[in-house]
């Protein structure tokens, strides 16, 4: 099926439906939630997927698993994407939050062919094998650290929200003290209790991720390193390395050159 709502076939008998769908560039999908359980695959473009608790960078060949009723939104750049709605009783493993996943070159492949099928494939047939393999490869997907986790106290969040939208790698906490009349010891244990990570590991996640949809669009890396404040490309991508595993090249769009 190819951009129809998730809405007009939700109550098909079925335990899959994939849908895909071709968004205009720069295209905010505002807040909603889903009765199933969604895989959300970035066939194309870079996607940022915000929740109550974070927010997620999706690349291209990437993908998240969003759980059932979980209010999200989603921001897309030049993004065409392919989505599986499965039944929550299917997946009991389904994760409770959140998670960005690699793609194997298989799902990928299981994933384009189950957008193509009939919504409403026989059983016992080929398109039910194809959904049954679907189910048996999502269960081995590899997390991959592509969350920015946000805070619940609304002060603290503003700013967040703030720096993700113009993040700098030295922006010093002095100055969020500053805006929240607080000590800097008070910052550390609310960023601690609030999202997981200290402050200047919270700061580093953001710009990194922040990068990302640089990266897919072409920006050469020694712009990008500057934008954030780094002092120079060899931090940045260093940066990059420890949080991702990988350069910043390996998240470069298809068509894209430079360095």
């Amino acid at each position: 099926m190819r951009n129809i709502p998730v809405a007009e076939v939700d109550g098909l008998d079925r335990a899959v439906l994939a849908i895909g769908t071709d968004y205009p560039r720069d295209h905010l999908l505002v807040w909603h939630e889903h009765r199933r359980a969604q895989v959300l695959y970035a066939a194309s473009g870079v996607m940022r997927v915000e929740t109550a608790d974070g927010s997620w960078t999706i690349p291209t060949a990437r993908a998240v698993l969003i759980p059932p009723m979980t209010r999200h939104q989603v921001t897309m750049t030049a993004v065409s994407t392919r989505s599986l709605y499965i039944e929550p009783a299917a997946v009991p493993w389904f994760p409770a939050r959140c998670t960005a996943v690699d793609v194997s070159a298989l799902l990928r492949a299981l994933i384009l062919e189950a957008v193509g099928m009939e919504p409403r494939y026989p059983e016992h047939s080929r398109d039910a094998a194809v959904v049954t393999l679907l189910l048996h490869e999502l269960k081995s997907l590899t997390p991959l650290p592509l969350d920015v986790p946000l805070p619940s106290d609304p002060r603290l969040r503003g700013l967040c929200e703030a720096f993700l939208r113009k993040p700098d790698i030295h922006a010093p906490p002095a100055r969020w003290c500053a805006v929240l009349n607080i000590s800097e010891r008070t910052l550390a244990r609310l960023f601690r209790r609030g999202t997981g990570l200290s402050y200047a590991q919270w700061r580093q996640r953001a710009c990194v991720l922040h990068s990302v949809q640089h990266l897919a669009t072409g920006t050469p890396v020694t712009r990008i390193a500057a934008m954030l404040g780094y002092d120079n490309p060899a931090a940045y991508t260093a940066a990059f390395k420890r949080l991702l595993g990988r350069p910043p090249t390996a998240y470069r769009g298809p068509d894209t050159t430079g360095g």
